[in-house]
């Protein structure tokens, strides 16, 4: 009969930081205890359990095994269940209480954060809700090292540990600044386009999603200014420097300086972009974060 594994949460919390940290000596420090408490505690776990989950090396400080990172990987949701439990115990069956993290990509988070967090918010009055804003790439990290527990993003270039639902579609639609020879026409198509310098919102996976969109209406972009900002392209393309291509789109068409632009939908038969609310795969969602997806549902499907 198999022995039962006898380790603390404490130990777990050690090992956790020595492994985020790659070092005793920086685990001791952010939990304020000596360096080697977190030692003999790691040292009792690897025993309790059987398997070796750091490699000590001299002065290049720890790395972890191929059992330890996946033990990592399952130990960051049972701390945050830990938790959980603890503050349900300690509300003894009111509401939902604690610290949320979600993650949300930085282009769709002024259009529905805004409202998602006011109506999750009235639901749930005690329990506070931080925002990690990035890109693609960004965000999916933070899913992954337990920084987030849920990220809204758009499905393009997700990894296979990221599994999602979709909740909204975003067609594309160009830009062009006010006055120019297409705005009155209400619609365009990518090849009327095609001899006009374009705005590039040049983001991880957003910049190649754009490049493929034209692709598929058998446009190659003359691509004249690139930005990382949604609103600068806009900008932009209000000062007559070229049209853009984007997904989201404002409840105005002026920009910061005052000037104007005209989104215009494209009659390419293109494929709309999936809004999706993401985790990552195996993951058991807290109740807090069980709770906010309910809210994304009903906020991005009504």
């Amino acid at each position: 009969m198999a022995k039962d594994a006898n380790f603390t949460l404490v130990q777990l919390r050690y090992f956790l930081a020595a492994a985020e940290l790659g070092s005793m000596t920086a685990a001791a420090q952010r939990i304020n205890v000596s360096q080697s408490a977190v030692s003999t505690a790691v040292h009792h776990l690897e025993r309790e359990l059987g398997v070796q989950l750091l490699i000590r090396r001299h002065a290049k400080g720890l790395a972890l095994t191929a059992a330890g990172e996946r033990f990592l990987h399952e130990l960051r949701g049972f701390l945050t269940h830990a938790d959980e439990l603890a503050e349900s115990a300690r509300s003894l069956g009111a509401d939902l209480v604690g610290e949320l993290s979600v993650g949300c990509f930085q282009t769709l988070a002024p259009f529905y954060l805004p409202r998602l967090l006011r109506e999750f918010g009235e639901r749930q009055p005690a329990v506070r809700v931080e925002v990690v804003e990035g890109d693609i790439p960004g965000v999916q990290d933070s899913l992954r090292t337990g920084v987030c527990e849920l990220a809204l993003l758009y499905e393009m270039d997700l990894d296979p540990d990221i599994e999602c639902e979709v909740l909204a579609m975003s067609p594309p639609y160009a830009l062009v600044p006010e006055g120019h020879r297409l705005a009155e026409a209400g619609r365009a198509r990518l090849a009327d386009l095609a001899d006009e310098p374009m705005i590039l919102l040049d983001l991880p996976a957003s910049r190649d999603y754009f490049r493929a969109v034209a692709a598929k209406a058998g446009v190659e972009p003359r691509i004249s200014h690139r930005t990382r900002s949604y609103e600068t392209v806009r900008a932009l393309v209000a000062a007559g420097y070229g049209w853009s291509m984007l997904n989201q789109r404002p409840a105005h068409d002026r920009t910061y300086d005052g000037s104007s632009v005209v989104a215009l939908p494209l009659t390419d038969p293109l494929p709309a972009l999936p809004v999706v609310l993401a985790k990552l795969r195996g993951v058991r969602l807290t109740g807090r974060a069980q709770a906010f997806a309910t809210a994304c549902r009903e906020a991005l499907r009504s």
